[in-house]
């Protein structure tokens, strides 16, 4: 199994289980954040989707960041002007054989890729049916009082100029473009709707072009792709798409004078739409994208106060402390595939050895070794390294640690005394720990 496969059955495996449990994390953070409004639990959510795609790929572990962070403190008593470097070398496995599944796994990588190549050769598609309705739609000459309103509406979310087109491809208002907006409505639809439903659906479509929703909702979507297999990411974008709508209402009935005018609207403008939503193979952001109709009305109409000062911040940090403790969870309780090996015959008698690629393997844990205080005291230096042969237990601590290429006495002693004290994580063959020899060069260098 090559390296790029072990990644990306690194990833797999873990995308499996962290991503519905960020979805369980977000749904307790969106709960506590809807006291605050919808502008918040949107952000939880969103966060939520970028964390199921990056969490999968992150190697670190709580605990070696601990100890990176000692390490670093550590280092700071080496002393003016003297400098130790480490350099681990490749290291040899023995007493099991590895049994990699190479043609299983290779089975498993192939069909996840062309999972991923489905849903990006999907939103391309659908981009395309997006392009082309654009292309295709009527330009509409608003003039009179729809101009006016249109205008003013403009004015009030800061956008100038965007344009208005008919297309028969839709079944209610919607808004697409990147670099220039458009509103898209069905034909004749302005001129069927009542003066106050049309403010209404201005105020809403002017809040998604403020926000830039297309262009975020394209952005989501693409950065999404490597789980977009997972049904539990689908979920997540429901969240979003519902609290996105959920953030334009408050924006556009805030514009129109009421959420009371604004929910009863609503309702108008859905009995109205009898072709339904805008179709789902269209990537276009619209007054009733989201399916959650019933939930957008009932909030509009509970006009309900929103947390202020200290409780809104407390509120705000306790979403926040639900998140730290996910993203610490799923990056202890990680899944590693171990790292691909290529078989190395020992020249002694006994069983093969495997060559481990050093930069899959590395210490959790580095004490930094000190260059000797006497030597740099007497001025009797020396610049050089000390070669280590060292072996590695399965619960990956040092077992033994001897010089192979010494430099001075105490120079070995002070390279003996900070490897002793590394740690690794276990070296795992076929789900088992092993045992690992593996050499520490220690480079010992004072500027003059």
């Amino acid at each position: 199994m090559s390296a790029p496969e072990g990644w990306v059955l690194g990833y797999l495996l873990n995308s499996l289980w962290q991503v519905p449990v960020i979805v369980a994390a977000g749904w307790i953070a969106a709960r506590m954040a809807r006291r605050i409004g919808p502008e918040l639990e949107h952000r939880v959510w969103v966060i939520a989707l970028l964390l199921q795609v990056v969490l999968p790929a992150c190697r670190l572990r709580p605990g070696s960041l601990i100890h990176e962070i000692v390490g670093l403190i550590l280092r700071g008593s080496v002393g003016d002007g003297g400098e130790v470097r480490v350099v681990v070398g490749a290291g040899v496995t023995s007493g099991l054989s590895m049994a990699w599944l190479s043609n299983e796994v290779l089975v498993v990588v192939v069909i996840y890729g062309c999972s991923v190549l489905y849903f990006a050769a999907r939103l391309g598609w659908r981009m395309v049916r997006t392009w082309q309705m654009e292309r295709q739609a009527k330009a509409v000459m608003l003039t009179g009082d729809a101009l006016q309103r249109w205008e003013r509406c403009g004015r009030a979310f800061g956008r100038t100029a965007p344009r208005v087109a008919e297309s028969d491809a839709i079944g209610g208002p919607v808004t697409v473009g990147v670099r220039s907006d458009v509103m898209l409505v069905p034909p004749g639809f302005l001129e069927n709707i009542a003066t106050e439903d049309v403010d209404v659906v201005m105020a809403h479509e002017f809040a998604h072009m403020r926000r830039r929703d297309f262009l975020k909702n394209l952005m989501y979507e693409v950065l999404s792709l490597p789980v977009a297999y997972h049904p539990a990411l689908w979920l997540t974008r429901a969240r979003i798409a519902e609290s996105r709508e959920m953030v334009c209402d408050a924006m556009a009935a805030e514009a129109v004078a009421g959420s009371e005018r604004y929910a009863r609207s609503l309702l108008r403008l859905a009995a109205l739409l009898v072709r339904g939503a805008p179709d789902k193979t269209l990537h276009a952001i619209g007054i009733f994208d989201a399916n959650s109709f019933e939930r957008r009305v009932m909030r509009l109409s509970e006009g309900r106060v929103e947390m202020r000062g200290a409780r809104r911040f407390a509120m705000a940090a306790a979403c926040g402390i639900v998140g730290l403790a996910t993203c610490l969870s799923a990056l202890g309780l990680r899944l590693e595939v171990p790292a691909p090996a290529t078989a190395v015959v020992a020249q002694d008698a006994g069983p093969a050895r495997l060559t481990i690629p050093v930069q899959k393997w590395d210490a959790v844990y580095k004490r930094p070794p000190v260059y000797p205080q006497e030597a740099k005291a007497k001025k009797d230096t020396l610049n050089g390294p000390v070669v280590l042969d060292i072996v590695v237990d399965e619960a990956g601590v040092p077992s033994d640690v001897r010089v192979k290429k010494g430099l001075r006495s105490d120079y070995d002693e002070s390279a003996l005394a900070a490897v002793k004290e590394w740690r690794w994580n276990p070296y795992l063959v076929n789900g088992r720990p092993v045992t690992v020899n593996t050499t520490v060069t220690v480079n010992y260098f004072l500027s003059k």
